[in-house]
């Protein structure tokens, strides 16, 4: 699925940061796995629990039977 979102300039963010953002939230509430959110984001799995730490996400929720 592509999906287009349109945001105002004063957003100030890029195409890549939006990605990371997204797969971030995805992940955090379960919708997403490790992999499939580091493929979103564009990065292997290491790079993507960097992304994660820097957003304050666990990597392992234990409310989240997938993580």
């Amino acid at each position: 699925m592509k999906l287009v979102i349109d945001l105002p300039d004063s957003a100030d963010i890029g195409e890549e940061e939006a990605k990371r953002i997204i797969a971030a939230k995805l992940f955090e509430i379960g919708r997403l796995t490790l992999g499939q959110a580091a493929e979103v984001a564009g990065c292997n799995k290491k790079t993507f629990k960097e992304i994660l730490e820097k957003y304050n996400i666990p990597v392992f929720n234990f409310d989240n039977p997938e993580a």
